[in-house]
């Protein structure tokens, strides 16, 4: 009977312990819906700065860039021509830039990139074209509601 209570009472302790852990994680959806190469730039920055934060605490994450509308012209290399998302001068002069600091917050940051699949096929645009590891989500505005309900932060950089 006692082996059985303090098997109980560990197993409690650690059902305890991982809620407080999940309750702790910081959980932040970032919403691009925008064209502007600069802002688009700070956005990038600020998921940087909001990680380094957490890291230096040694806090657990999990961060989603949500991108729709004109954010589809950065998840991708195609210049979007005749299309309400084209490439302008900025973007081309910076495109390699921007896609290796995503490529960077995606692979050794963890951070979650999807793009509104509405926005996608109202252009008819091919999945193959967006760069690797962008997940579709029906609805973008619909997924970050869903995010938001689920406890994360919602931010958009001005």
């Amino acid at each position: 009977m006692k082996k059985l209570m303090c098997v109980v009472t560990g197993v409690v302790w650690l059902s305890a312990s991982l809620l407080a852990q999940a309750a702790d994680m910081a959980k932040v959806v970032y919403h691009v819906d925008f064209n502007d190469v600069t802002r688009y730039s700070a956005t990038l920055t600020s998921v940087n700065n909001l990680l380094n934060a957490y890291e230096q605490e040694l806090r657990d994450y999990e961060v989603h860039l949500v991108f729709v509308g004109h954010g589809m012209r950065f998840v991708t290399d195609d210049a979007l021509k005749g299309t309400p998302y084209a490439e302008d001068r900025s973007l081309a002069e910076r495109r390699a830039e921007l896609k290796g600091r995503l490529e960077a917050l995606r692979k050794v940051r963890n951070v979650k990139v999807e793009l509104c699949d509405k926005t996608r096929d109202e252009i008819a645009f091919p999945k193959e074209k967006l760069y690797e590891g962008v997940t579709l989500v029906g609805s973008g505005v619909a997924h970050i509601a869903d995010l938001q309900q689920a406890g994360f932060a919602y931010l958009k950089v001005q």
